[in-house]
């Protein structure tokens, strides 16, 4: 409870035997303080039957006093939410009227009869909370005049003019709630607008939908060329057949708008944006981030809780703009009305005073006043009423085709309401009556051989929507997927579509109470639809968050003996770990795994099982890799014997990345060669790119001859697309043996050209990775001060990311190259770190930071100290295969014998160093070693 309180930006003040008291609005106020209360509770309501409890919730607003040691707040506001909490029944939520008052809009109530309450004389007015269903977006009458605008105009018109002059990309998110003008501000200012406009928009429904702003934004693009990589990318994004990536999706639509902007200058729109998923909104940035030498403005919209889910939107940036639209001043508003229509003067004085400054309740009010023609109208106390009112002033039958169109959303196909209303002959006439009502408008189709129309505004979709029946939409719901079954084959994410309306339909029947066959058919069929649609995202495009969504949604849909249902959490488990919900992962795994063995299903249990071994091993640190390594060793015979190809390539993938962390290369390259053949053999292309980039990190770090390594890196990049993340890792670990061979400026160029594709694709942890290789580099050139510079970046860019593993290992680097600067406390800080991270048998980071805190110790004077680190970090790899390093630590030893004047015992271990780097190739620690002997010899 405590979690989802301050989920919402509530504070839990304390514990009180089985009560949970909560604050929103103290110690810091919003605007939406009630609303975030109501949604809080609504959330603890939900989650509290599967703990086996049921609570009684009470929430009120009012003033409190505040500030004193004891209590967050006291006063009659708290005294009377117990009350209200008291009186309610088990999981029922009873919210007081000021509460009500301030999230009308936004919530479902049931009226309940005034409450006698404790403490007070008259009874007190509650309601029952049923649900929150959010504020609602809004389009604005873009024929209105636009009025007190006109500083946030300037503005965009200044951003847009420095995107041509600089030839750059600019980022304007433009804030606002419902019917404030947004979308009245952008139809100004794109108005003669000498620049290519596209539009893109994030739908309200069907989480999980990720790229549908993306599709119809290309679909409005030129062709251009922009590369094969680029072009096949994009390509597999309109197809959804061939298997890619978010990054490069992201890379690829950044490189299409270039190459149209090249041309012209080009405005892309997207509009409501509180409703993008994770990973669009990682794209805008990624786009906004990475442009460069192309005039282009990137027009957002958004309602203002936009920022609740990503405060740091455009923070930063010195290309980004957010601008918040308040309420039209009082002046302004008696300006609209004059603009819009002559009005009676109390008639227009009572708009006013209603509309509170919003330009759409105006231009509503008043259209509802024109149609009417009376002489007196009432002024409705929200826009929802007044829409409301707007179509009971309608023709049932012009008013039954908007409900069927509300039924597939703001913007709808004339074929569609056609299905749903199949006895009405005169359809397209009262379309074209509600298009001069100024209620629809002509729209551009997504589906091929129709005419599509747009609701004015979302809300007036939703006064449509609302007023059917819960029945009727589940009916209609079920048709419309029917029909679009057939006529949407065109669309790229039409699973995602049909599972959503499904999925629809099975909850209203739900909601009804008919536990029917029917309606376990449904949900099989969202279900599948559901999961179809998150395989893909996971396989093709690697979207994540949008398929933890959608399998989640199609986990709680399949009936509980379909085997569908127990496939399914395998993969939301997968999901989950890639969003980092590691705990949640945790549960659907466990949950699985029992499931599989009550059912007998040793296939679902193998999968969720190799799963489960991974994800201890990243979240109980009392685990050895070398543990995880002999139980996925168990998986891969598992696999095997229940001959699963699947599950088998992506055990032999993780057996061959745990041998190769444990420092067994050779070994490693086995295992992922066996991977790699399954991976050709299920034509499996995601996994074979894994496995590539892990083939060539094991030739660079392994016991492959430096000659031999790169030919086998230069066969993978032969292979590998050009610009993808396979290719930057081939380019970045040639260049680290090339600087083996003393080719500094060779190695140097081509982990430099690695490290800057991964950049523009936008891969963070990639681009942390290899910024260890060019470190690495440097420090093989004896240039210690650059070496810091490249492992400070990747240092700096994990610790935002909040990555840990790769951290270790750079720590302790960037202690070496802190080192030889002579820096030794600030040195020791930084091996402190990689200790404190880094696992038991992680033989890098375990090595590296013996080795130099072994020359610190030599430096000042601790001669056995410095020998007994030395010693230890030998015998840590003395059983590896991993050359380079070997060769390192049996130097370091050579010197701390050396200054202890021991040149004998040096010597030993100078030409054991010597002979480790011939075996690689190592032509760098050859000479240090060559010279190291000389020096020894000499003294002898």
């Amino acid at each position: 409870m405590k979690v989802i309180v301050e989920s919402h930006g509530g504070t839990v003040e304390k514990f009180i035997g089985d009560a949970v008291m909560a604050v929103f609005g103290v110690p810091v106020a919003h605007e939406d303080d009630a609303l975030r209360a109501c949604r809080a509770a609504v959330e603890m309501r939900d989650a509290l039957p599967a703990l086996g409890v049921e609570a009684r919730i009470g929430v009120n607003t009012g003033e409190v006093v505040t500030g004193t040691e004891e209590r967050l707040a006291t006063g009659d506001a708290v005294n009377v939410a117990a009350r209200l909490e008291q009186a309610a029944r088990a999981g029922e939520i009873l919210i007081g009227e000021e509460t009500f008052g301030l999230a009308r809009d936004a919530v479902e109530v049931e009226s309940v009869e005034p409450l006698a309450l404790k403490g007070k004389v008259l009874p007190v007015v509650a309601h029952r909370l049923v649900s929150v269903f959010g504020e609602e977006g809004v389009a604005r009458h873009l024929e209105a005049p636009m009025v007190g605008r006109e500083h946030e105009l300037d503005r965009l018109r200044d951003v847009f003019d420095q995107a041509v002059r600089d030839r750059s990309c600019q980022l304007f998110t433009v804030l606002g709630a419902a019917g404030v003008g947004k979308s009245r501000l952008a139809h100004e200012f794109l108005s003669g607008l000498g620049a290519l406009v596209v539009r893109g928009r994030c739908l309200p429904y069907g989480e999980g939908i990720t790229y549908w702003p993306v599709v119809e934004v290309l679909k409005q693009l030129p062709e251009v060329a922009v590369g094969t990589l680029a072009a096949s990318t994009l390509q597999a994004l309109l197809s959804d057949d061939t298997i890619t990536s978010s990054e490069e999706i992201a890379w690829a639509f950044r490189m299409h708008l270039e190459a149209v902007a090249v041309e012209q200058p080009l405005v892309c729109v997207f509009d409501d944006l509180h409703w993008a998923e994770e990973t669009f909104l990682d794209l805008i940035e990624h786009v906004a981030d990475l442009s460069r030498g192309a005039p282009m403005l990137l027009l957002c919209m958004a309602r203002p809780e936009f920022l609740d889910r990503r405060s740091g939107w455009a923070g930063g940036k010195l290309n980004a703009t957010n601008v918040l639209l308040e309420p039209l001043a009082p002046g302004e508003t008696e300006l609209l009305v004059e603009r819009l229509a002559d009005l009676d003067p109390a008639l227009r004085a009572r708009i006013c005073e209603a509309a509170e400054g919003n330009p759409l309740f105006v231009e509503e009010m008043v259209a509802l006043a024109e149609e009417s023609g009376a002489e007196e109208v009432t002024v409705p106390p929200t826009i929802q009423a007044l829409l409301a009112a707007r179509l009971d002033q309608l023709d049932p039958q012009e008013r039954g085709v908007l409900e069927c169109g509300s039924v597939e959303g703001r913007l709808f196909h004339g074929g569609a309401v056609q299905a749903l209303a199949p006895d009405d002959p005169q359809l397209r006439t009262r379309l074209t009556a509600l298009v001069r009502k100024e209620l629809l408008r002509p729209d551009k189709a997504q589906l091929p051989d129709e005419d599509a129309y747009r609701f004015r505004h979302l809300l007036i979709r939703d006064a449509a929507y609302d007023a059917l029946p819960k029945a009727v939409r589940a009916e209609l719901h079920e048709r419309f997927a029917d029909w679009l079954e057939s006529h949407g084959t065109t669309l790229v994410e039409l699973d995602e579509v049909l599972g959503h309306h499904l999925e629809q339909a099975a909850r209203y029947l739900a909601e009804l109470g008919r536990d029917s066959e029917h309606r376990r058919d449904l949900g099989q069929r969202a279900g599948g639809r559901l999961l179809a649609a998150g395989e893909r995202a996971i396989r093709n495009r690697g979207d994540m968050r949008a398929a933890a969504n959608l399998l989640a949604r199609a986990a709680a849909l399949l009936p509980a003996d379909d085997p569908e249902r127990l496939r399914t959490q395998p993969l939301l488990a997968a999901a989950l770990v890639e969003t980092g919900e590691l705990a949640r992962a945790e549960q659907v795994l466990d949950s699985a795994i029992s499931a599989a063995r009550a059912a007998e299903d040793e296939q679902v249990e193998a999968h969720a099982k190799l799963l489960s071994v991974m994800l201890r091993g990243h979240r109980d640190p009392t685990l050895t890799l070398r543990g995880i390594r002999d139980e996925v060793e168990e998986m891969v015979f598992t696999f095997q014997r229940l001959d699963d190809d699947e599950g088998l390539g992506q055990a032999w993938f993780e057996l061959g990345r745990l041998l190769m962390w444990t420092g067994s290369a050779a070994t490693s390259m086995d295992a992922f060669r066996d991977a790699l053949k399954v991976a050709e053999r299920r034509d499996d292309r995601r996994l074979r790119r894994s496995v590539l980039t892990w083939i060539v990190i094991s030739a660079a770090f392994g016991p492959l001859p430096v000659n031999d390594a790169i030919r086998e890196i230069d066969e993978v990049r032969a292979e590998a697309d050009a610009g993808s993340r396979v290719y930057a890792q081939a380019l970045a670990s040639a260049g680290f043996l090339r600087a083996l061979q003393g080719r500094f400026d060779d190695g140097r160029s081509l982990a430099a050209e690695g490290r800057s594709l991964v950049r523009e694709l936008g891969l963070d942890l990639d681009w942390a990775a290899i910024s260890h290789l060019t470190g690495s580099i440097e420090l093989l050139a004896d240039e210690p001060e650059v070496a810091e510079q490249e492992f400070r970046t990747a240092y700096d860019v994990l610790q935002q990311l909040g990555e840990t593993a790769y951290l270790s290992t750079v720590a302790v680097y960037l202690a070496e190259a802190v080192r030889r600067q002579q820096r030794f406390d600030e040195a020791l800080q930084l091996l402190e770190v990689g200790k404190t991270l880094s696992a038991p048998d992680d033989v890098a980071t375990q090595t590296i930071w013996r080795m130099v805190h072994a020359r610190i110790l030599t430096s000042q004077g601790d001669h056995a100290g410095a020998e007994h680190l030395a010693r230890e970090s030998v015998t840590l790899l003395e059983a590896t295969d991993h050359l380079h390093d070997r060769a390192e630590t049996l130097l370091c030893l050579a010197e701390v014998m050396s200054v202890a004047d021991r040149p004998a015992e040096a010597l030993t271990f100078w030409e054991q160093a010597m002979q480790v780097a011939t075996l690689k190739g190592d032509t760098v620690t050859v000479a240090k070693a060559s010279a190291g002997r000389d020096r020894a010899q000499q003294l002898i």
